[in-house]
């Protein structure tokens, strides 16, 4: 009796590692369609930026990849469009990508398909007013995913887009993010930053880390040979 004990406990914690994998791990592919990073071919890569948008930081953000010509998606949350629908306005008219990011940043585990909608449905509204644009991709907050998230996605037309490259901007300084967003490049990688923190009070955000560290990163990839492109070109291929 003890070894059937045993066996069933053991079964137990593996499929709960599984699934913390499936639902947490960035690079997991359980939840499908999903880019996680674009062709190995070439030494491209695409940048991508969570949770704005917030100001200063994402005029100052645009300002550089605008004078570096470098494009980007930035995933938003709807609450921070309606606070700056102005800044949304500018990332689409100077040609980046406008990606949902839900409207409050909740974590989506143990959330129900409804509840899961109705956030993304909001944040649609609020980038579509602000811009004009209906976005075609979907970043779920924290990189959490949930069941029942492929079918709202699919329901609505949108691409679920992870990362496989980070600066882990939110609890390293300058120095540190540039050196571990340079680490993890690989051709085809998705980069992760941030030019928000969720949708809490605008006075409690600092971003200025990232502002730093983003002229570093553009520069010193290219001359390791890396092109910066458009979400959009990893998704056709």
């Amino acid at each position: 009796m003890a070894w059937l004990l045993v066996s069933i406990l053991f079964l137990g914690l593996a499929f709960a590692a599984w699934f913390y994998y499936a639902c947490t791990v960035p690079t997991s592919r359980f939840f499908r369609p999903v880019l996680v990073r674009g062709p190995a071919q070439g030494r491209k890569i695409a940048l991508t930026f969570d949770d704005g948008p917030a100001s200063p930081f994402s005029e100052k953000i645009l300002d550089i990849l605008r004078d570096r010509k470098v494009p980007a998606a930035f995933f938003v949350c709807g609450k921070n469009v309606e606070r700056y629908p102005h800044i949304v306005k500018r990332i689409a008219q100077e040609g980046h990508t406008l990606g949902n990011h839900t409207f409050s940043h909740p974590l989506l585990y143990f959330r129900s398909s409804r509840f899961i909608g109705d956030e993304i449905d909001r944040t649609q509204a609020a980038i579509e007013e602000a811009s004009g644009v209906r976005p075609t991709v979907f970043r779920p907050p924290y990189g959490g995913r949930w069941l029942g998230l492929m079918g709202v996605l699919r329901a609505r037309g949108l691409r679920l887009i992870m990362w496989s490259a980070t600066g882990y901007d939110w609890k390293l300084q300058t120095d540190g993010v540039v050196s571990a967003a340079l680490r993890e490049l690989r051709p085809g990688a998705v980069v992760l930053l941030h030019d928000g923190h969720n949708v809490g009070p605008p006075e409690a955000i600092d971003r200025s880390n990232t502002v730093a560290a983003l002229p570093a990163i553009i520069n010193q990839a290219r001359a390791a040979g890396y092109e910066f492109v458009s979400l959009s070109e990893f998704l056709a291929a």
